[in-house]
């Protein structure tokens, strides 16, 4: 996948400003920014549900512009939100999405009974979706995504709104599917920890990519670890942390917080420092969640993915679906 000054306005507002960047075959690529930064724009002009106004995008090789119906054909879609139908049994959710895409039902049994068995639901094959737990119904969306054979998988919050088991569940699918099937996966998430499986990240915010890298240079790019430390007297403590180390420290409701270099090695001298008694000290290194404040100013849980529902009510995705 390969963005080149990429530029979508609607009237005079400019919703993504000259983005560039590119997706590797077989990548976990996260794409994160928060509500109105452009993310969603970005994605359903990848997923021809818009057109550019400048630049140029290609997906699967295909370019978004001159080559839609191909483009259409190489990509899968996880929605944050279900499309399944519940009146049909998960084989004929699956049977039906085959015959949008045109599935040979020759081909449709050998791509079917894998990708059920891969994502653990070949018993409940026959029983209707309304019947399935949210995480089944997650796991057959995955397996719908890849029925016909994409070269590229939007996943849109794929995890949203399930219990932490189901969700370790759902990345143990996808990281199998990833190992056998060589998918691209272009991934956007609020959850931290899905986010550091990603190989790289981009950052979107106000229509530009403010940042991209691997999560870890991303963390390495924030500089500093937070210290928390919980005295008997926490307003005297950051006087002395600001007189005798010259680090200026934050009252919180756990103690003085500070942002220094190394906490470990700060911490030696915090102790010698302190003539107040020490209750407790936290080191914590930067998360994901510090790159993506540093970045726009939010916390990440915050951001608005909402890729899904908004893709719904474009009435350009009724006309997608039905190629």
């Amino acid at each position: 996948m390969e963005v080149e000054h990429l530029v979508k306005r609607f009237g005079p507002f400019t919703a993504v400003n000259d983005i560039s960047f590119t997706v590797e075959p077989g990548e976990l690529f996260g794409f994160l920014g928060p509500n109105g930064a452009g993310k969603t724009t970005t994605i359903s002009i990848l997923c021809t549900l818009l057109t550019l106004t400048g630049g140029r995008a290609t997906v699967a090789g295909h370019d978004v512009s001159a080559e839609p119906d191909a483009v259409r054909a190489s990509i899968g879609l996880v929605f944050q939100e279900l499309t399944l139908d519940d009146l049909l049994t998960g084989e004929e959710n699956l049977r039906f999405h085959a015959t949008l895409y045109g599935i040979p039902r020759s081909e449709l049994a050998e791509r079917m009974g894998p990708l059920l068995e891969m994502v653990g639901l070949t018993e409940r094959a026959h029983d209707r979706v309304q019947v399935y737990s949210g995480g089944m119904k997650r796991r057959l969306e995955i397996a719908r995504g890849l029925l016909h054979s994409p070269r590229v998988l939007f996943l849109d919050e794929p995890t949203i709104g399930l219990d932490p088991q189901t969700r370790t569940h759902i990345w143990e699918y996808v990281d199998t599917l990833r190992g056998e099937e060589d998918t691209t996966m272009f991934l956007t998430t609020h959850y931290m920890d899905e986010a550091e499986r990603c190989e790289r990240i981009a950052i979107i915010d106000h229509g530009q990519i403010v940042a991209i890298d691997t999560p870890s240079a991303l963390k390495a790019s924030v500089g500093a670890d937070t210290v928390t430390v919980a005295t008997a007297d926490d307003a005297l403590a950051r006087k002395q942390i600001a007189q005798g180390l010259g680090a200026e420290g934050e009252l919180t409701g756990e103690g003085v917080r500070l942002r220094v270099p190394n906490g470990e090695a700060f911490v030696p001298r915090l102790f010698d420092h302190l003539a107040v008694g020490v209750t407790n000290v936290n080191v914590r290194r930067p998360t994901l969640d510090d790159v993506f404040m540093k970045y726009t100013g939010r916390d990440l849980r915050d951001a608005d993915s909402g890729m899904g529902e908004r893709m719904r009510m474009n009435p350009m995705v009724r006309s997608f679906r039905a190629r």
